[in-house]
């Protein structure tokens, strides 16, 4: 990076604290459970509006505590987003994505698990973690570490029967409770692999996103119609490098005709249904375990999802259907009236490491850049609270165009700064919440324009600097290196036994 986000010499050193220093009293230090599921857009819940898309537990948690309506990912893609939900930070600054380095030492060492687990709680996670760290960090993150991918997401039992990877993540959760449970405090973060589709098997339905057998049929006689923002006219107002891009590839793959669309989107919302049933069973367990009254529960989504509007799939760019996801926050201790509410505040992955800690009464890292949610969710409105948030996509990838940009409370801006000339993008939320016209060459709104470039410039400079393509280049020259030196290695050792026999 060229420029540091802030600096960092001895900020780090304040986190080697005891547990004296970090957590209230015992009585007030509960337990916490963080679900988070796969390309899942704000608006895929009953509670958030949807028709017939069945979510009553997450619903009924939604109804007992608090919704956010405006929550957002600050890179739409999960590698960086589930980074960036351990560490606090924007991807501008953990420079974590695919095809990168681990994330760094100082940053891992900071995440919420690791600073929990140095406090006195048991942490575990389980399902998809995304993210490489280092080992060594890794296991100082974590009591229970279980992974579980998909690759297929139907696993054969030892009697034969095939169980979903999403109710693999409650048996588990169940079982970290059950070992956990009125010992000491415990975080556990459950990240479903659901509902991501199956990329390689890209037959419709089952093949491309396979669901438990407990809802098999569901959704089946209800009729579908096109996806909203389906106009043709719509998609071929985008610019060719969007045409072309992994949006409209993948679109191919799983919603470009009616019949498949319909296959898939009741396949999709079978797997949605499928984490809500996981997400119940985990509750009721809690509640015969003892330990609900003192647990809360956090929801989220690591991106959003096109499911084909705009002639698109995937997410990755710079619309809402990208970047804004689901969160619902549950204190079972929260007053009645404190409860039920919808949040209008903007909220952002960055927000739900500080959060954590908050609950727990562990002291949040200072190099964090999220906000603490705490006081919304307890009804309080802070008269500082952002109005804005930057937002990027810098994965190398042919396929997927970077971008940089700035989404504020009504206007969002985004530069797709690799093209020749940048290509801009401006949007008026408050007269066009679509975001169908490009307001970029329109002269009426070129304060506007200027006054967004020069605060996208500002905060990429706090968080960053301009895109270093080098650490990607250096980072695949050096593995590129490693490899060739263990096959070298590997050769000589077959060699030398050649020659023994």
């Amino acid at each position: 990076m060229k420029t540091p986000f802030v600096q960092l010499t001895a900020l780090f050193a304040a986190l080697l604290v005891t547990p004296t220093d970090t957590l209230a009293k015992a009585a007030d230090q509960p337990n916490i459970i963080f679900f988070l599921s796969d390309d899942h857009r704000w608006d895929r819940l009953g509670c958030a509006g949807h028709p017939f898309l069945k979510t009553p537990t997450l619903d009924r948690l939604a109804k007992e505590g608090v919704r956010f309506s405006n929550m957002f990912v600050t890179t739409s893609i999960c590698a960086a987003s589930r980074a960036t939900l351990l560490t606090g930070l924007y991807e501008r600054t953990h420079q974590f994505t695919f095809g990168t380095p681990p994330i760094a030492g100082k940053f891992s060492q900071a995440s919420y698990p690791a600073v929990l687990r140095g406090a006195g709680y048991r942490t575990g996670f389980i399902g998809k973690f995304g993210v490489k760290v280092a080992q060594v960090d890794r296991e100082a993150m974590f009591d229970s570490f279980q992974p579980i991918g998909r690759n297929p997401y139907l696993k054969k039992q030892p009697d034969g029967s095939l169980r979903h990877e999403s109710e693999l993540a409650g048996d588990r959760a169940i079982e970290f409770i059950n070992q956990y449970k009125g010992s000491t405090p415990f975080c556990l973060s459950v990240s479903f692999n659901a509902a991501h589709a199956e990329d390689g098997d890209k037959r419709p339905g089952i093949g491309h996103f396979p669901w438990p057998k407990a809802v098999d049929g569901l959704y089946g006689d209800i009729p579908i119609k096109a996806p909203r923002l389906s106009d043709p006219k719509i998609f071929e107002s985008h610019p060719q490098f969007m045409k072309d891009s992994m949006n409209r590839i993948r679109f191919f793959w799983r919603w470009d005709t009616p019949e498949k669309y319909a296959t898939n989107l009741r396949a999709y919302y079978r797997m949605i249904t499928g984490i809500d049933n996981v997400i119940n069973r985990v509750i009721q367990h809690l509640e015969k375990a003892g330990v609900a009254d003192n647990t809360i529960i956090i929801f989220s989504g690591d991106n959003g999802y096109y499911e084909g509007q705009r002639g698109f799939a995937g997410k990755w760019s710079h619309y809402e259907e990208s970047l804004r996801v689901p969160l619902i926050i549950y204190d079972p201790r929260n007053a009645k009236k404190q409860r039920g509410k919808v949040a209008g505040q903007m909220a952002l992955n960055t927000d739900i490491a500080p959060t954590i800690l908050s609950y727990a009464g562990a002291k949040v890292p200072v190099h964090y850049q999220g906000h603490n949610l705490q006081p919304i969710v307890n009804g309080n409105s802070p008269n500082d609270w952002r109005k804005d948030t930057f937002c990027e996509h810098l994965m190398e990838n042919a396929i997927i165009p970077k971008w940089e940009g700035v989404r504020s409370q009504r206007y969002v801006y985004a530069r797709y700064f690799q093209q020749e000339p940048p290509y801009e993008y401006l949007h008026d939320l408050r007269k066009d919440p679509d975001q169908l016209k490009n307001l970029v060459d329109d002269s009426a709104h070129a304060k506007i324009l200027k006054r967004l470039r020069k605060r996208c410039n500002a905060l990429r400079a706090e968080y960053g600097g301009e895109y270093d393509p080098s650490l990607v280049t250096n980072y695949k020259k050096e593995q590129k290196r490693i490899r060739a030196e263990a096959q070298a290695r590997r050769k000589a050792a077959q060699q030398n036994k050649q020659r023994q026999n």
